[in-house]
């Protein structure tokens, strides 16, 4: 079944637009009235869309809490959220008993979503990072390095990006303040033997990757090889704000190259926060950290469903972001 809320002025016009956008065929699961604004709520589902019947089951008892849901709906809608995704959310709000906006939200995220950090001891792969041009792959990597550096860990830096003018001198300055020597490697064969000759050297590994078009079969391919060449865990970098359909199509696309997780950054320059779930969701990938702030040594933070889910829902000129790192975890929030 396909799930979808529909809000009009009264019933009629209510029942209208359920029969034009869903048909003849529509089953009404729930009709709700506002009784501050008197506006009719109807929850309808269309046969032939895989969806949680539990969740179906618990709208039919009057557990999914409709205006809690409709809140949730209205501020994924903002963020630009593609269509599907958003009823899928929607209908996963009622898997847990909260009349708070925030914590229905989370439970959704978290019943779609994989959430899993990046490791600031160490790994057994290095790490690259890989995403359309000036998503702040090169940033990215300096800030990574930097947190494991405060932590006394051995960092390695290594770019392939070494075509583009300003680059490599661009991470150069950041690993000399951290004491790392900065290694360019100029293709796959390059990158295969330096890794293979520091194998061991290292707690962490972080790669820098070219600024490739997703869109261009060539670029893939080219970094496809270097993927494959590093023996690498690659890790999706992508700025928020940006257009979710497009979004979607590049972590499909990413997919392909068996990216495991997404790290977004700009979240403190963007109030719309719809790119980054649906190019996750399309990709298959867990959310790691964020970039909230363009300083070096501060500017991570690990996302959770509870942070995330509190972007999501509060007042964008709240200013949200700053407060990312006081999140407490799911568990923690819910308890």
């Amino acid at each position: 079944m396909r799930l979808k809320t529909f809000t009009a002025p009264g019933m009629a016009e209510a029942m209208q637009t359920v029969r034009r956008e869903l048909g003849d065929e529509a089953i009404i699961v729930s009709t709700q009235k506002d009784p501050e604004t008197g506006e009719v709520h109807i929850t309808a589902a269309l046969e032939g869309f895989d969806v949680d019947e539990d969740a179906i089951e618990r709208m039919l008892g009057g557990g999914m809490r409709p205006f809690i849901s409709e809140a949730v709906r209205q501020a994924l809608s903002f963020h630009g959220v593609p269509g599907k995704l958003i009823e899928r959310l929607v209908v996963a709000t009622g898997a847990v008993e909260s009349e708070d906006p925030v914590m229905a939200c989370a439970a959704a995220l978290d019943a779609t979503f994989a959430f899993a950090p990046l490791p600031d001891k160490s790994a057994p792969r290095p790490f690259m990072l890989i995403g359309p041009p000036g998503g702040g792959k090169t940033i990215t990597v300096a800030k990574l390095a930097a947190r494991s550096v405060m932590k006394g860990r051995k960092v390695g830096v290594i770019t392939t990006d070494s075509m583009r003018a300003g680059v490599v001198e661009q991470l150069a300055s950041f690993t000399r303040i951290m004491d790392i020597e900065l290694k360019v490697a100029r293709g796959p064969e390059a990158l295969r033997r330096m890794l293979e000759d520091n194998a061991g050297i290292y707690d962490l590994v972080f790669i820098d990757s070219p600024g490739l078009n997703p869109f261009q079969e060539r670029d893939i391919g080219y970094l496809g090889d270097l993927l494959e060449a590093g023996g690498v865990e690659p890790i999706l970098v992508m700025a928020a704000g940006g257009d979710a359909s497009e979004a979607a199509e590049m972590g499909e696309i990413y997919s392909g190259l068996g990216v495991t997780r997404l790290l977004a950054t700009r979240l403190d320059a963007t109030r719309r926060l719809g790119a980054i779930l649906a190019a996750a969701d399309a990709a298959e990938a867990m959310f790691s950290e964020v970039a909230v702030s363009p300083h070096v040594a501060s500017g991570l933070v690990a996302i959770n469903p509870v942070s995330l889910a509190r972007l999501l829902i509060t007042d964008p000129d709240d200013h949200a972001v700053q407060s990312l790192d006081e999140s407490s975890s799911y568990s923690e929030a819910l308890s």
